[in-house]
């Protein structure tokens, strides 16, 4: 009996290829498995997977048994919902069984996979699924956290004249102060082309926005949920596949809708998730995340953490040599001055970067 349900086992010969590509691009997991070769840190851990299957995942996954981890994995798709916040609300309610540490906020997943990733799989996934051209168009960014500031600067760079919703007034702020014209849904939709949502909220995009929407408008997600777009109220009109993750929505009085992967990310749906390089970075906080805890889980309650600083770091040390980068050291006497060790880490747990 075969111990794995895959839909095309021939194709085995040219995912080896890809993910030899993905490896080269991806220094951070490559160089775990360099620093711990014959350690085996996770020897005897039994770690149970759920993650879109994309190549950069296999990469993980095998860094994880090159490391000593017996791995079980199913493939999780597009129309999945995920999130931290289901953890935290689980520890504040005393039902949390076991430590968890929240890498989705470690600085070099969230400022890396959510900006730099989406800056550069938004774009993508849209001219995938319909060949626009980006230069010249309005688009509507909703959200202006990293998902959102990636977002933003997807369609910027590449030539979209780029508006953006936001209620933080922080994150408002930021918006315009990075040039973009903050505006209200319900007053500038009619004028979009594209609106990509990037909240994390539910509802963003209602059915009334939609009937006001331009003729063959496009509409996406890139927040972290399935309910950003009221796709429900879309159910009982007339829904054509284009293509895979592609329909176009005709509503009552004919006006189109070009819905792409039905609500849900559009980056993955409609392309193929971040690029390898981004996605080190972010399996690299995994593959850290579960090493400290395997090897020093007497040290934490059942509670959601965030990575430790001077782990947060590594990960992006891992990365420099890679870009050509190369770090200043400090001095003992400058290191210090500002309080730190020469080593790092270098910035208090309060610093937002």
């Amino acid at each position: 009996m075969e111990d794995f349900k895959v839909k095309d086992i021939s194709q085995a010969e040219f995912g080896r290829k890809e993910i030899s590509l993905a490896e080269t691009e991806m220094p951070g997991l490559m160089a775990l498995r360099e620093e711990y070769k014959g350690k085996k840190p996770l020897n005897g851990a039994r770690i149970v997977g759920c993650l879109h299957m994309t190549i950069q995942t296999a990469v993980l996954i095998e860094t994880l048994v090159e490391l000593g981890a017996e791995v079980r994995w199913s493939s999780c798709n597009i129309f999945s919902t995920t999130g931290v916040l289901a953890l935290k609300k689980m520890e504040s309610e005393g039902n949390l069984l076991v430590p968890a540490i929240n890498v989705n906020d470690s600085v070099t997943k969230s400022k890396f996979d959510n900006l730099y990733g989406c800056r550069e799989s938004l774009v993508d996934g849209i001219k995938r699924a319909t060949d626009v051209m980006m230069s010249g168009k309005v688009a509507i960014v909703a959200g202006f956290g990293d998902v959102g500031k990636g977002s933003a600067a997807s369609l910027r760079q590449s030539g979209a004249r780029v508006m953006v919703t936001e209620t933080d007034p922080i994150c408002a702020l930021q918006a315009a102060m990075e040039g973009y014209e903050v505006v209200l849904m319900d007053e500038m939709i009619k004028e979009a082309d594209i609106v990509v949502t990037a909240t994390g909220n539910k509802d963003i995009v209602t059915a009334d926005h939609m009937r006001e929407m331009k003729d063959r408008a496009i509409l996406c997600n890139i927040g972290h949920f399935d309910n950003e777009i009221q796709v429900d109220a879309l159910k009982n009109y007339k829904w054509d596949e284009i293509k895979p993750q592609v329909h176009e929505i005709t509503l009552p009085d004919g006006k189109r809708i070009i819905l792409l992967a039905e609500g849900r990310l559009v980056n993955l749906g409609c392309a193929t998730g971040h690029p390898s390089f981004v996605m080190s970075a972010s399996f690299t906080n995994q593959v850290t995340a579960q090493i400290e805890l395997w090897n020093n889980s007497d040290k934490y309650e059942k509670k959601v953490y965030v990575l430790p600083k001077h782990l947060d770091e590594k990960v992006a040390r891992l990365h420099l040599e890679k870009v050509g980068a190369k770090l200043t050291k400090l001095s003992d006497d400058q290191a210090k001055y500002i309080s730190v060790t020469p080593e790092g880490p270098y910035k208090p747990d309060a610093y937002r970067y």
